[in-house]
């Protein structure tokens, strides 16, 4: 009767090694996973937006501009080209961002 709960607890122990073992396999499988067709164009048109809407935005603001005040400068064009500089620096920076942190995550991993 004594030896009944040590089998139990070792039949036990087994089974939550196998239950382990198959969630780390799953969690490194799914970190080492190739990103779909879908997440790439994900990434894609989070990058494109964050350079149009600023563009756009600058441009927005130097149609406003030239229309209020009329002279000899088009505001139009120069608050486009600011916008579309400031959407690249904050694509890069994103995107620079991104890299870091998959460098990080696989320099854990292969630890």
């Amino acid at each position: 009767m004594i030896d009944e709960p040590k089998k139990t607890f070792k039949r036990n122990a087994g089974l939550a090694e196998q239950v382990g073992a198959k969630a780390a396999r799953k969690l490194k499988a799914q970190r080492n996973a190739t990103p779909g067709v879908w997440s790439g164009l994900g990434v894609m048109g989070l990058v494109g937006w964050s350079v149009v809407v600023p563009t756009l935005l600058g441009a927005a603001l130097g149609l406003w501009l030239d229309r209020r005040y009329p002279g000899g400068r088009t505001w139009t064009l120069a608050l486009l080209m600011a916008g579309m500089t400031l959407g690249c620096l904050n694509a890069w920076h994103w995107v620079s961002q991104e890299d870091q942190a998959m460098r990080e995550e696989q320099e854990n991993d292969d630890e």
